[in-house]
């Protein structure tokens, strides 16, 4: 990533922890470096595409290969240029085992697409998210310069619009319409839900208070080990049934992939994430409930999708881990990456641009909310601006419509 190859950048850092005198004197002129960094390998993308261009030209004078062997050269050359240019500022908020997270590490893995990340605890405080003025509290959040994008569903709608070439989304209206009914089966449905009352009780972080207290802060239930041991038949009932409608439903056909693709889709994705996760968690599920001789087509599918992974991660570029004062440092020092947007003036809300409002999710991670001044809403989209509480710059929040729940406060912060 073109942000972390600056070593005068990671000096910086480093100097910062120990004087933070010292950093606000560098600060300034490290990121002129940068930008002079980045102009740089704009210049030569460009002069590689003129050269490639100079080269094919005097191809066809001398009569060298064929057009085909000259139209490879030329992507050879425009293609690194694509490469250099396709650096990015992204940064993934997570903790390894999430499974929402990995929703968007195998989207970022199999589209070979460069970013950074920040380990997270797996419970609160995450003080690294607080330091931007974040209040939303669930995992992953991804940044892309000031811009901080909260759940996965609007994460990976907006890699799929900031990359759009080589995208996994599905591009007719049947099959968008089967992605966005598996993607709704997974969360909505109460597929993941059932998961999590599935895992075995006997698990390290099921009877570690802090973990337990902070779960139940996130679902608004118990979490108490006679209430997890009641639930887990009820669970596995459900989870046995998804099993069920994928293997005698979506999968009986024998079709390698959801959408009968050539590879995993967005579909897959969206599919896959909660039974991949408890299949890799030890006694999550009983052989005599749930097995590959009972299910073979699904867990065919489900390692067929674990070997592309690990496929595409052979090549894929390797996330850069950054520590949380580097994160924060990076993000609130860069621009934002998407234009302010405007109200939809139909909306029934009838908010207006600039007021004070809240936002905050309604199914999970609900006494979390975010606060700021409304800068767009639309069908798809709610974004706040905020302000980092390191550095005090301007930061905007973006959230999803579906399953938030957006009001107006007046400036003290009370609902109106």
């Amino acid at each position: 990533m073109s942000f972390l190859r600056n070593p005068l950048l990671l000096l910086g850092i480093n100097v910062s922890a120990i004087a933070g005198s010292t950093y606000l004197l560098r600060s300034h002129h490290i990121y002129n470096l940068e930008e002079h960094e980045a102009r740089m390998d704009e210049l030569e993308g460009t002069l590689r595409g003129h050269i490639g261009l100079i080269e094919e030209a005097l191809d066809r004078l001398e009569g060298k290969g064929t057009e085909a062997d000259r139209n490879k050269k030329m992507n050879e050359y425009y293609g690194k240029r694509g490469r250099d240019e396709k650096s990015n500022e992204i940064v993934l908020f997570h903790y390894p085992f999430s499974p929402f997270a990995r929703k968007v590490i195998w989207y970022l893995t199999l589209r070979g697409i460069e970013y950074g990340q920040c380990i997270q605890p797996v419970y609160l405080p995450r003080e690294d998210i607080d330091a931007l003025g974040v209040k939303y509290r669930r995992i992953p959040i991804m940044s892309i310069g000031r811009d901080i994008y909260c759940d996965t569903r609007l994460i990976l709608q907006k890699l799929e619009e900031k990359f759009p070439s080589g995208a996994l989304g599905a591009s007719q209206p049947d099959q968008k319409a089967v992605e966005k009914l598996l993607e709704s089966w997974t969360i909505d449905g109460g597929i993941f839900v059932r998961a999590a009352q599935a895992l075995p009780v006997e698990m390290p972080l099921l009877n570690d208070p802090k973990f337990t207290k902070d779960r139940e802060d996130y679902t608004g239930r118990s979490w108490e080990k006679n209430n997890i041991i009641a639930l887990r038949p009820e669970a596995l009932t459900h989870i046995r049934d998804a099993f069920v409608f994928l293997e005698t439903g979506l999968l009986a056909d024998g079709r390698q992939w959801v959408l009968k693709t050539e590879k995993p889709s967005l579909a897959d994705i969206e599919a896959v994430w909660p039974f991949h996760w408890l299949l890799e968690l030890r006694g999550a599920l009983p052989p005599s409930l749930v097995s590959k001789e009972k299910f073979p087509k699904v867990y065919a599918w489900i390692d067929r999708f674990s070997k592309a992974i690990s496929i595409a991660k052979s090549s894929a570029p390797k996330p850069t881990t950054l520590k949380g004062a580097e994160a924060v440092k990076h993000i609130i020092e860069a621009e934002f990456s998407e234009k302010e947007g405007d109200i939809e003036a139909s909306d029934p809300l009838g908010l207006k641009k600039g007021q004070n409002v809240e936002s905050w999710p309604i199914d999970s991670g609900f006494t979390h909310h975010d606060r700021g001044k409304l800068v767009s809403l639309t069908s798809k989209e709610v974004v706040l601006a905020s302000q980092s509480k390191v550095g005090g710059k301007d930061v905007r929040i973006h959230h999803p419509r579906w399953n938030f729940r957006t009001r107006a406060v007046n400036g003290s912060g009370a609902k109106l």
